[in-house]
């Protein structure tokens, strides 16, 4: 009976100091590269998905256009937000206002794709949500959290996740702490250059 308890209890052991290796080791992280993935787009830009990374020929250049992020030498921001979540209804407005500033002024920081994704909505309160916060963007619709939980592990919204032209994070950005400021210098960050 002893050597059932024992082997029954080194099974439990194993079996989870695997899940938690596994889970630690593949958890996005700066210095890593971002997941990848594809997703209806709900957003008032690209075309009707919106993929990470993006295809050479499936995105243009600018953070009012373009598909996803990650195409060859191009650097990239996501946005996770959710109508659902208070912070975000403070948060992406002016992050949404300082990416269409930066298109419309032909900003160097325009080149920078910037993708959101919207988490645990419906279709038309995520619609809603993007429309009356101006974004501009691309939005890659994620109901089931598959993308937001499965893929990068974040336990709600908002984050940030800036991505380096070569597909490899850069620096993630948990909770509402972006103001247009620290966003716009996180983004400086991606170009190397630095303009």
């Amino acid at each position: 009976m002893l050597g059932i308890v024992l082997a029954a209890a080194a099974g439990v052991g194993l079996f989870t100091s695997i899940g938690t290796s596994q889970t630690s080791s593949s958890a996005p992280h700066a210095g890593g590269p971002v997941p990848t993935f594809s997703a209806q787009n709900l957003g008032p830009s690209g075309g009707s998905r919106v993929s990470v990374p993006a295809s050479a020929g499936g995105a243009s250049a600018g953070g009012a256009s373009g598909g996803g992020a990650g195409v060859a030498g191009t650097p990239s921001v996501l946005l996770f937000f959710g109508n659902w979540c208070p912070s975000c209804h403070q948060e992406l407005p002016p992050l949404a206002a300082t990416v269409q500033h930066q298109v419309a002024t032909r900003s160097p920081l325009a080149r920078i794709r910037v993708v959101g994704v919207d988490s645990e909505d419906s279709t038309s309160s995520a619609k809603s949500f993007i429309q009356g916060s101006g974004v501009t963007f691309p939005v890659a619709y994620d109901p089931d959290v598959a993308i937001t939980s499965g893929l990068f592990y974040f336990d709600g919204d908002p984050y940030a996740v800036f991505v380096r032209g070569d597909g490899t994070i850069d620096r993630i950005v948990r909770g509402a702490v972006l103001t247009p400021a620290s966003f716009t210098a996180d983004e400086r960050a991606l170009i190397p250059s630095g303009r």
